[in-house]
């Protein structure tokens, strides 16, 4: 099996990817990792190598980071915004639940960024008002920043701050925002005429100062490793919790959502074996990572195709066939 795991990562280096590290593992044991290829076409990939994982930031730090203020009895899933944030209009009855499901009506993102940056930037996201009906399936970063608000608001601590209190005590000490420029951090794409290295691909995060909670946080498969056997074995909220945000589904137009986390569905990254499995979840970023959960197992894949073509394809068939292959053979 692993043979054939190694030829599907393989058929994206170079064209999708110019390498990869891939995690295979259960609660407190990897079953299976390898790196591939290399981080810029000169450097090899290294097992220790740290990824921008974009959009993982979305379930690794903000949804985390709700989970625990859920646990510790400071919000419940319908709670309105208004009772946290100094919104307006429509957003104030905006609940957790929705930002959580992407069923808030917000719209996808914004071009904000092209104008504002850092507090400035932020404070005019939080004014943008819902364009949908509620409870329609719209993925969006303005739910995950906003989040990210609240959690500022009732932590009463910064975002990095309280994210870093969750994920350092469990060993996690390769993630972060904003890391230093270390050799073994994968570059992304090109922007303002540089190419980005620590710094986060996602405009948003970028332009917010690298700390977002739609994107910007850094790590490696070894920590996300760490993440996800903490998580399974009820370290970092209690197993119920766990179960609540990874269980509970929305379904809406051909998609379906966890809190914070995704569903499978038919032609998702989770491929067809765990497609009517209702306790995997999973999710993916940007950049080229990914990660699948069928409940007791995950598959972690990093990679930074952006390197090569910010706007690629490819990236989504090679997830499919290689959570096919892992979840079947497993």
């Amino acid at each position: 099996m692993w043979e054939t795991v190694d030829k599907i990562v393989k058929s994206g280096i170079n064209k999708i990817y110019p390498g990869a590290v891939l995690l295979v593992g259960r609660p407190g044991e990897i079953l299976y990792e390898k790196s591939y290829g290399t981080i810029d076409g000169v450097r090899k990939t290294q097992l220790d190598t740290i990824y921008d994982i974009a959009s993982l930031t979305k379930v690794v730090a903000t949804t985390t980071a709700v989970m625990k203020l859920f646990e510790e009895g400071l919000l419940h899933l319908n709670d309105r915004l208004g009772y946290f944030l100094p919104v307006e209009g429509k957003k104030a009855d905006i609940t957790i639940f929705q930002l959580l499901t992407h069923t808030s009506g917000m719209a996808p993102y914004t071009e904000l960024w092209k104008h504002l940056k850092g507090k400035a930037l932020l404070e005019e996201i939080l004014k943008i008002q819902p364009v949908y009906e509620p409870g329609k399936i719209v993925y969006s970063c303005l739910n995950f920043i906003t989040l990210m608000a609240v959690v500022e608001a009732v932590s009463g601590t910064s975002f990095d701050e309280f994210v870093y209190s969750i994920l350092y005590p469990i060993g996690m000490n390769n993630t972060s925002f904003n890391p230093e420029k270390y050799e073994n951090i994968a570059p992304t794409s090109i922007r303002e005429g540089k190419r980005l290295i620590g710094e986060p691909d996602d405009e948003l995060a970028y332009y917010l100062g690298g700390v977002s909670g739609n994107a910007g946080l850094f790590s490696s498969a070894r920590d996300l490793f760490i993440f996800m056997s903490a998580l399974l074995k009820g370290e970092i909220v209690s197993k119920k919790v766990v179960n609540l945000f990874s269980q509970h589904v929305v379904d809406s137009n051909g998609k379906r959502r966890h809190l914070g986390w995704e569903a499978p569905y038919n032609g998702s990254s989770a491929g067809d074996i765990l497609l009517h499995l209702d306790h995997a979840f999973g999710h993916t970023g940007f950049t080229g990572t990914s990660i699948w959960c069928d409940g007791e197992k995950f598959v972690i894949l990093l990679t930074n195709r952006v390197f090569i073509k910010r706007f690629s394809e490819g990236i989504g068939r090679i997830r499919i066939l290689l959570h096919n292959v892992i979840f079947g053979g497993l």
